[in-house]
């Protein structure tokens, strides 16, 4: 079965449905050569095909370097519309059969509402895959590592601190840190707060069952500092609880820009620009993903090449 490419009423080729199946592989692996080994071909036969594909819309969709390989900003945008291809022929298929199809469902691994990073991705790949079911999850990355395992979790998100066996972590935003404090705390009037001034300020740290990778990344920035925090000697379990405690003036608490919805009587105040970015990855079974699953890494990719949020930063 082929489709005729027509964009702007110009004819630019002939498009097979292999060429998309192919592509739609390439773009999950970013490896030509696992990507052939799952279609059962040689590379060579895959970068042929996709290259006929490139010439068939009229644009590059790959790109290709001796180190690695990655989708272009054309190809992040096709590849969205290529896997609605393939699903609606999937789809049919099914139908012309007389079976019924189910809903497809998406179950999210989230780390707590006020925290915002997944959430325009979500958002994104809901708009483009409105059939799909989400259903979130919260819970901390520790915990979204055994669901994901055991086929409870379709995708995570958080930073994975060392890896962790059969888990695939991708980084897809790099968040400026900041520090939350009582609207009428002197660091409330600056533009930005140096890290070294947290020296003298009681710092409450995330519960340490639920977020130690965050914990140690802060432990790390003050420590790259020349310093180790003082510690709020208790302890909460959600952001809501955390922000309680600081309007109090009993804290200052550390926390990425992407979290969202403060009550008037607190402020975010970014850390010095010297202070690393916090790492955002998406997280997924390397073992049979489902097709959901991708959907979301693919629309997380695009999103970070089109709105810049990894910048020029790389981590793990």
């Amino acid at each position: 079965m082929a489709i005729r490419a027509v964009p702007d009423g110009v004819h630019r080729g002939r498009i097979e449905l292999r060429q998309l199946r192919y592509f739609v592989t390439l773009a999950e692996e970013l490896h030509f050569g696992r990507a052939a080994a799952r279609e059962h071909i040689v590379p060579s036969a895959l970068t042929a095909q996709v290259q006929r594909l490139e010439r068939a819309v009229g644009v590059q969709l790959v790109d290709r370097t001796s180190r690695h390989v990655a989708l272009t900003g054309a190809g992040a945008r096709f590849l969205i519309e290529a896997r609605q291809i393939l699903d609606h022929v999937e789809r049919a298929a099914v139908l012309a059969q007389g079976l019924a199809v189910a809903a497809p469902t998406l179950r999210l691994g989230v780390l707590d509402e006020g925290y915002d990073a997944i959430r325009p991705v979500l958002r994104a790949m809901q708009a483009g895959y409105p059939e799909v079911e989400v259903h979130q999850v919260q819970a901390g990355v520790p915990e979204q590592c055994r669901l994901l395992a055991d086929g409870r979790l379709d995708v995570g998100v958080g930073r994975l601190q060392g890896g962790a066996t059969g888990i695939a972590a991708e980084v897809f935003r790099m968040d400026p840190l900041g520090v939350l404090v009582p609207s009428d705390h002197p660091y409330a009037y600056l533009p930005n707060v140096p890290i070294s001034s947290l020296r003298g300020e009681t710092l409450l740290l995330s519960d340490e069952e639920q977020a130690p990778e965050f914990n140690a990344f802060v432990a790390e920035v003050c420590r790259s500092a020349g310093f180790f925090p003082t510690l709020f000697p208790g302890s909460v379990q959600t952001l809501r609880a955390a922000v309680d405690l600081v309007a109090q003036g009993r804290c200052v608490l550390c926390t990425p820009a992407s979290t969202d919805g403060w009550p008037s009587d607190v402020v975010w105040r970014p850390l010095d620009s010297q202070v690393p970015r916090y790492p955002w990855s998406i997280l997924w079974r390397t073992a049979d993903p489902s097709r959901q699953a991708l959907d979301v890494v693919a629309t997380a990719r695009r999103l970070a090449v089109d709105q810049g949020w990894r910048g020029t930063e790389i981590a793990s």
